[in-house]
């Protein structure tokens, strides 16, 4: 066994990445604290080729130093965009068929591994900040929530983990649909 160089990844140049078909998803992220999830969020988007980012609230935008230290150049491939108002841009992406599902323990959340996609449909996931999570008056208009099964003592993952898992679930999802 042996390590690929990067050559051997065949990953597509910038310009040919922009133009590439996107999985219709898009991250929310709102309030979030550190620049260093919202570079990882980047990161995650370009890894699986999502159709973009909305940066609301408090969160970082590119070029601000910490989101570019981990997003390694993503903030160049992918598409994003800045909210003030994440209850505003949840109401927006429901009128453009969007479905919001918020990431948060909530009484009525399902488990990840129960989301079913569709193949036709978009999804909006919203993160929310990292100690007060998803916003209630967001959670008042989303479609749904859903939330990942964990079994040791801390009650979450950090946001940038859960981008990840969730992300991949979904994309990993789409992708057995087709």
């Amino acid at each position: 066994m042996r390590k690929l160089k990067l050559q051997e990844l065949q990953r597509p140049a910038l310009e040919t990445f922009r133009q590439m078909p996107k999985v219709p998803v898009r991250l929310v992220l709102d309030n979030i604290r550190s620049g260093l999830n919202v570079g990882s969020a980047f990161r995650t988007a370009d890894a699986f080729a999502l159709e973009g980012i909305c940066l609301c609230g408090i969160t970082a935008q590119p070029p601000h130093r910490e989101i570019l230290k981990t997003a390694i150049g993503a903030t160049e491939s992918v598409a994003w965009s800045y909210h003030p108002s994440v209850v505003e841009l949840v109401r927006q992406l429901k009128q453009e068929g969007y479905r919001v599902l918020a990431v948060e323990q909530t009484d009525q959340s399902i488990s990840l591994a129960d989301l079913r996609i569709e193949p036709s449909e978009k999804y909006a996931l919203i993160f929310g900040n990292e100690v007060e999570g998803v916003n209630e008056e967001v959670l008042s208009l989303v479609d749904g929530a859903v939330e990942i099964p964990q079994f040791g003592t801390k009650h979450s993952l950090n946001v940038a983990v859960c981008i990840g898992v969730v992300t991949w679930e979904l994309v990993r999802g789409a992708a057995s649909l087709g």
